[in-house]
């Protein structure tokens, strides 16, 4: 495994860390901010990823 890879943040479930190659869809929100939508590799879960 590739310990450089960048993270999109961890899971608000179980707290692993969530490499951006799990990211599915990236949105910009109402206040104008961009959200994301990832899954969880370790608990499979789709999560927004938190920082």
């Amino acid at each position: 495994m590739n310990t450089d890879e960048s993270s999109l943040g961890r899971c608000p479930d179980c707290g692993e860390r969530i490499p951006e190659t799990w990211l599915l869809v990236e949105y910009e929100k109402d206040d104008g901010s961009e959200g994301i939508w990832a899954e969880c590799p370790v608990c499979d879960d789709v999560v927004a990823p938190e920082q």
